[in-house]
């Protein structure tokens, strides 16, 4: 293949070796940062200095083909991220509903086998410490009582749970899942900046950045030894299973706050990776100190749950009461022993970044040892002495809140002015609790690949220590590295920053555990036996609903435009037939004047109205507002879609938005970019039923979404057939042609029909045919037969019997009260079937996803 960028990298620079490239290369750093490409402190005229090992090792294991092949890795890199649907948004974003590409930078972060090893020693001491603070402070309190933690600290933490007094987790185990955030400085030594122990994201990111990165660079991954991870990922949930109170039979969910929630990508990856059932708040209940899944099929016991929101959210009852993302009585499920919640609730206290300042004591007051990772100085200010020192070096520091409720995000002292440092040092003098002041650190920057050159970004790497069995942890061999955009000095996602995988060596032998591979057996089993929740239930269902609802409003929109714009106009039947399905559809608003008053006005309000988004003042539901409808709809259970599926939808949606943008215009000629958009949309919308066609587990959940879709058929095309009739459009040529076509059966009927067109064809073609997938008698089979296989099949006895029907009674027509023929017995038939799926409808949601036929129990 040839490279997309210049294979001149090496033209200045005559020994041609890549690592020598590496050494002669401009990496223009920052002064005082450590260089992890040079393992040396950035100087004035650091090029030329040798490299490290293991990026001499990286880049020889790359060649001079394959750094002049960089600028092509990136992009397929990106590209990668982009196919994959790979976003973090931040909550800014979400509102909107814009979602942002996951930054991933080229090269990872490579870390020797002695730098890991004192890494995980480390990290491994600091969660036995973590752990053991936590038992401490709901249980005897001795550090309170002997002053090594201030009272108002953990006490005055609106995280601190009282709620959580005297509960013992399984296996003695508070925190399933640590993550600790590690600077590397200066001087080489690894620091611990700070540590998440409520909700710890990540885990999902950089499995991702792994397999992108390791697929970009194989023959270096492989050569190098890079330590693999899903041995961990395994031993997390073997481990949870280990003290679940069920064992190894325990059924455990991933909790997360929904598609809203900046890392929800993450969620639904890690539950697809780890085989868990996804699940928001509202999908389980609490029934006799037990926790339940509402699925299809009735309650079904949840005996473990690792959480992806904060601990405040957890429990309306205990905790906040305006929460929506949490489970009425979850608290009292695990003070009564009957679940395993990773993390166990009450943690937040340990986030603050006070608390480092204390570790040193408390660790050699629990365990006997000092400290192996030192944390970066740092003092509480709600002690008096240690405000009166930080005070004077604030230049030199920086300023986080203690407490959540403090609303401060972090401040560098090197970026404020005198006046702006006098201003803090007055805050802290008023509010000293509030404020927790750390030492400054110049994070290391690592190489990057950026315009055609490495360039240097500020890093720093979380790692994780996971739970492998009873207050037993195992270090993660790699970790989710941030980096800070460039000239920034904080490495924040929010801030703008990106991201990096992290690379760790190993002398012993690499771990070839794959959950994809060895757990096969299980994850089928997994997959047979995988729950349907009644919430993922009602949006698959909603799903198939929507789909059809946009193509079927394509299909007329397309119609209309192609009947209205040119020289003829049609018949005054079809004109009215058309007016009346695009309002009963409502891609026009009520008061437009019709299409036989001016079709013109008609056409072009329809295609100004094609994006419209739905609201109070104009209740107008577009094609635009169906297909995001449809995308909302698919990113609550994204975690049983297939990428593909998932990015047609996005595509659907976000194309045909930007396909509208210039329709509001005025064009006189025609409505040439109105139908290109809407051809466009059709074409996705078909290959998005194909993926749910044949793509998708035929579980209940499918079926839902089959219901769901067939029901929308149903009552559609017999509305549209009804309007038909009172319309006298069938007895038109052009309007017997548009009503076949909206339809899509116009290839089929003249196949079948040649070119009769009369009620008798259009009975057997569009009532009668059960091998017509558009025929109401095919719709309802359909439905008949999904019902039953889901096991609801007594709700089909509402639907009419298509056994029941006799072309001799619907083809027949009588005299109406003012002498004009009408098909009584068609006409009646197209009320039931119309009637039929609403009622069906509504039956469905009352039994399984509202359950509200069933009486409610308290906690």
């Amino acid at each position: 293949m040839t490279p997309t960028n210049s294979p001149s990298l090496f033209s200045d620079f005559s020994p041609g070796s890549p690592s020598e490239w590496a050494v002669s290369a401009k990496l223009p750093g920052d002064l005082g940062h450590l260089c992890e490409m040079r393992g040396a402190v950035n100087r004035a005229n650091s090029a030329g200095t040798p490299i490290s090992a293991p990026w001499s090792q990286f880049f020889e294991h790359l060649g001079k083909e394959g750094v002049s092949e960089l600028g092509r890795r990136t992009e397929n890199l990106q590209r990668q991220i982009r196919d994959n649907g790979v976003t973090y948004n931040v909550y800014a974003d979400a509102t909107k509903g814009e979602q942002r590409p996951w930054a991933l930078d080229l090269f990872p972060m490579l870390i020797s086998p002695t730098d890991w090893a004192h890494i995980e020693s480390g990290v491994l001491q600091r969660a036995r410490l973590l752990n053991g603070i936590m038992a401490d402070l709901y249980g005897a309190r001795d550090l309170l009582k002997r002053a090594l933690l201030p009272a108002a600290l953990v006490q005055g933490h609106p995280g601190y749970l009282r709620a959580m007094q005297g509960v013992k987790p399984p296996g003695d185990t508070w925190l399933n899942i640590v993550a600790f955030d590690l600077a590397h400085g200066p001087d080489g030594q690894w620091w611990v900046v700070g540590q998440r122990t409520q909700a710890p994201s990540g885990l999902g990111y950089l499995l991702e950045n792994r397999i992108a990165i390791a697929r970009q660079f194989p023959k270096a991954f492989t050569g190098m030894k890079v330590q693999r991870l899903a041995a961990s990922y395994s031993a997390l949930v073997d481990g949870i299973k280990k003290m679940a109170p069920e064992g190894e039979n325990a059924r455990i969910a991933l909790l997360t706050p929904g598609p809203h929630n900046e890392t929800y990508f993450e969620h639904a990856y890690l539950a697809r990776y780890l085989g868990l059932t996804l699940v928001e708040g509202n999908d389980l209940t609490v029934r006799d100190q037990k926790l339940y899944l509402k699925t299809l099929r009735g309650l079904e016991p949840v005996n473990a749950l690792i959480k992806r929101l904060d601990d405040e959210w957890l429990d309306p009852l205990e905790l906040r009461s305006d929460s929506s993302l949490g489970i009425p009585g979850l608290l009292q499920v695990l003070r009564a022993g009957n679940l395993l919640l990773a993390n166990t609730p009450g943690s937040a206290p340990l986030e603050s970044s006070a608390l480092l300042g204390f570790l040193p004591a408390i660790s050699r007051h629990l365990l006997g040892e000092e400290l192996e990772l030192p944390s970066l100085n740092t003092w509480w200010c709600g002690e008096d002495a240690a405000l009166r020192a930080v005070l004077p070096t604030l230049r030199n520091s920086v300023i986080k809140g203690t407490y959540p409720r403090s609303g401060l995000e972090t401040v560098i002292g090197q970026s404020l002015s005198q006046s702006e440092l006098d201003e803090w040092a007055g805050r802290m003098l008023r509010h000293p609790d509030d404020h927790t002041v750390q030492s400054w650190l110049p994070l290391s920057q690592t190489p990057t690949w950026a315009n055609q050159q490495l360039a240097p970004r500020s890093a720093m790497l979380r790692v994780f220590a996971l739970a492998d069995g009873p207050k037993s942890w195992r270090v993660l061999p790699g970790g989710l590295v941030r980096l800070a955009p460039r000239g920034k000095l904080i490495a924040a996602m929010q801030r703008g920053g990106s991201s990096a995988d992290c690379w760790v060596m190993t002398d012993g032998q690499v771990d070839h555990t794959s959950l994809l591979g060895s757990a096969a057996s299980t994850l089928t089993l997994a997959h047979q036996d995988r729950p349907v929740t009644s919430r993922a239930a009602e949006n698959l269902f909603w799903l198939g609903r929507y789909t059809e609802r946009a193509e079927n409003a394509i299909r007329l929109a397309r119609i209309v435009l192609e009947h209205l714009d040119g020289e003829e106009r049609g018949s005054p039947a079809l004109i009215n037939w058309l007016s009346a399905m695009a309002e009963e559809n409502s891609l026009v608003l009520p008061d437009v004047p019709s299409a036989a008053q001016s079709a013109r006005v008609f056409a072009r309000s329809l295609v100004n109205d094609l994006s419209k988004p739905a609201d109070a003042e104009t209740p107008s539901f577009s094609v635009g507002y169906t297909l995001n409808a449809l995308k909302a709809t698919a990113a609550h259970v994204r975690d049983r879609l297939s990428q593909g599926h998932w990015n047609l939808i996005e595509r659907a949606a976000s194309g045909f938005a930007k396909d509208c943008e210039s329709l509001a215009s005025e064009h006189e000629a025609d409505f040439t970019d109105a139908l290109n958009a809407l051809q466009n949309a059709s074409d996705l919308l078909a290959a998005i039923t194909g993926s749910q066609t044949d793509r998708m587990v035929r579980d209940n959940g499918w079926r839902m979404l089959s219901i769901g879709r067939h029901i929308e058929r149903l009552a559609t095309l017999s509305r549209a057939l009804e309007l038909g009739m009172e319309h006298n459009c069938l007895r038109e040529t052009d309007g017997f042609e548009a009503i076949v076509a909206l339809f899509d059966s116009t290839i089929t009927f003249h196949a079948q029909y040649q070119q009769r067109r009369d009620m008798v064809a259009l009975l057997d073609l569009l009532v009668l045919n059960r091998d017509n997938p558009r025929s109401l008698g095919w719709v309802i089979q359909t439905l008949r037969g999904r019902l039953a296989k889901a096991q609801d099949a007594e709700l089909a006895l509402g639907l009419p019997d298509p056994d029941t029907w006799a072309m001799t009674e619907l083809s027949y027509w009588r005299t109406d009260a003012e002498g004009q023929r009408c098909y009584q017995a068609f006409a009646e038939l197209l009320t039931n079937c119309e009637n039929s799926a609403a009622t069906l409808s509504d039956d469905l949601t009352r039994l399984h996803f509202s359950h509200s036929d069933q009486r409610n129990q308290s906690v």
